[in-house]
C-alpha cells in the first residue's frame, strides 16, 4: 500500500487518521512505529496517538523511542474540557518529546465551550507544542464555516490543512487559504490526489475541480458506508493490497456492498 502511494508521488503519510488506530493493542502499536521507521527516507511519516489520556501516556515512551517529526493526537469524545485537554496534551507532548498535530473533527473536540477550545489550541500553537492542525469538521456547505473562521483568527492559516479529503479541498484552499489537504482516497488513486494538489498550487482551480470529479462516485460510497470500511475494502478490490479482515469494533463490508464498490474502486485506481 505504501509503495502504491509513493509511486503516485505522495511523500507525506499520516498513519492513523480515521483508520483503525483507535483499536490497536499497545503491542501492535509498537510494531507499527518500528515498521514506519524502516520506510524510504523520502517518506515523512506521522503516526497518530490516543485518543484517551491514558492511551496517550502509554504510547508516549514508544513515540519517544522511535523519534517521529510529530504525532497527531486523535480527537477525544470522552469527558473533557478545554483546560483539561490542553493540560493533558502538553504533558503527552513532553513525555513523548514530540510536537503535535491537533485533529479537529468536531466543534466540541475541545469541549462544549467552543471558543475556549480554540483559545487552548492557539496557546498550544504559540508554545510550539502544536505544529499543525488537521481541520475535518464536515459542513453541508464548506464555504460557510464560522468555527473555521474563528480558528484562523487565532492561528496562522499556513498551519491548517483541510482534513476531509477531496470534496471540500478546493473551497478550503481558495476561500480559506489552507495549506493543503489530507485524503483517504489517496490510498487508491495517489496520482490523482497529487494532481489536484499540484493544480491548486498552480492556481488552476478548473483543472483541480475536473480531477476531483473522478473521486465523487467512490466518495459517495465512503459517505454512505464509512470511510475506513470502504477504503479498507477498496484497496483489496482494486488489486492494490490484501488488507485482510477488519479488527473489532468495526465490521467489514458485506459481499453485496463489495460487489457494488468494486467497479468504482477499480475505476478510481485507473
Amino acid at each position: 500500500m505504501v509503495d502504491h502511494i509513493h509511486a503516485g508521488g505522495v511523500t507525506r503519510l499520516m498513519y492513523g487518521g480515521n483508520a483503525f488506530l483507535y483499536h490497536m493493542t499497545l503491542g501492535e502499536y509498537e510494531q507499527l512505529l518500528k515498521w514506519l521507521t524502516t520506510l524510504d527516507d523520502e517518506l515523512w511519516c506521522v503516526p497518530a496517538a490516543g485518543p484517551s489520556y491514558g492511551r496517550l501516556m502509554d504510547q508516549a515512551p514508544l513515540l519517544r523511542r522511535y523519534r517521529f517529526p510529530c504525532v497527531m493526537a486523535l480527537p477525544c469524545a470522552d469527558p473533557r474540557d478545554a483546560k483539561g485537554l490542553e493540560a493533558g496534551l502538553r504533558r503527552f507532548s513532553a513525555e513523548a518529546e514530540t510536537p503535535l498535530i491537533v485533529y479537529l473533527k468536531d466543534e466540541t473536540n475541545f469541549g462544549g465551550d467552543l471558543m475556549a477550545g480554540l483559545d487552548a489550541v492557539a496557546r498550544l500553537v504559540a508554545d510550539s507544542i502544536c505544529v499543525g492542525i488537521k481541520y475535518a469538521v464536515v459542513r453541508k456547505d464548506p464555504s460557510v464555516d464560522a468555527y473555521l473562521t474563528a480558528l484562523l483568527e487565532r492561528v496562522d492559516r499556513r498551519m491548517v490543512v483541510s482534513g476531509i479529503g477531496e470534496r471540500p479541498a478546493i473551497v478550503h484552499w481558495n476561500q480559506f487559504q489552507l495549506a493543503g489537504f489530507t485524503s483517504g482516497s489517496v490510498c487508491v488513486a495517489p496520482g490523482l490526489t497529487q494532481a489536484i494538489f499540484d493544480a491548486l498550487r498552480a492556481g488552476d482551480t478548473v483543472t483541480a475541480a475536473a480531477i476531483r470529479e473522478k473521486f465523487i462516485e467512490h466518495e459517495d460510497f465512503r459517505d454512505a458506508w464509512g470511510p475506513a470500511r470502504v477504503l479498507h475494502a477498496s484497496m483489496a478490490l482494486a488489486g492494490i493490497a490484501n488488507t485482510g479482515p477488519i479488527p473489532p469494533f468495526v465490521s467489514g463490508l458485506s459481499e453485496e456492498q463489495q460487489s457494488q464498490l468494486r467497479p468504482a474502486a477499480i475505476k478510481l485506481r485507473g
